[in-house]
């Protein structure tokens, strides 16, 4: 089962979207933004990627927030009470694949996973 977490009008997600679906793979989308997403996955995903890849720093949700908010994200516990609390601060799309997690959009990438 292949699994797309992100939310919908991210330009990125939709992208990735749009590659599986050109190639017929069939997938389950999560819209985090609405539907949430728990600490089980987030640690999970912060074992693989470190909680530094998966928190967007770059992302308007992060600018947004306060300097107190922000200087209390300290380390992967901080930083996952966050990505609870605002999930449009997760980088995005993330694939749970055949055993494998992706992380955003590389087309070489998806081409060795997925075909």
């Amino acid at each position: 089962m292949i699994i797309v977490y992100g939310i919908v009008n991210c330009t990125t997600v939709q992208k990735a979207c749009k590659w599986l679906e050109s190639n017929n793979i069939e997938y389950i989308f999560h819209d985090y933004k609405k539907l949430g997403i728990d600490s089980r996955h987030l640690k999970s995903w912060c074992k693989v990627f470190g909680w530094e890849q998966i928190l967007n720093r770059s992302g308007m949700m992060w600018r947004k927030a306060s300097e107190t908010t922000k200087q209390k994200v300290l380390d992967e516990t901080s930083a996952i009470d966050f990505m609870i609390q605002v999930p449009n601060s997760i980088k995005r799309p993330l694939i749970e694949a055949n055993g494998k997690l992706l992380r955003g959009f590389e087309i070489a990438e998806y081409e060795k996973i997925f075909l």
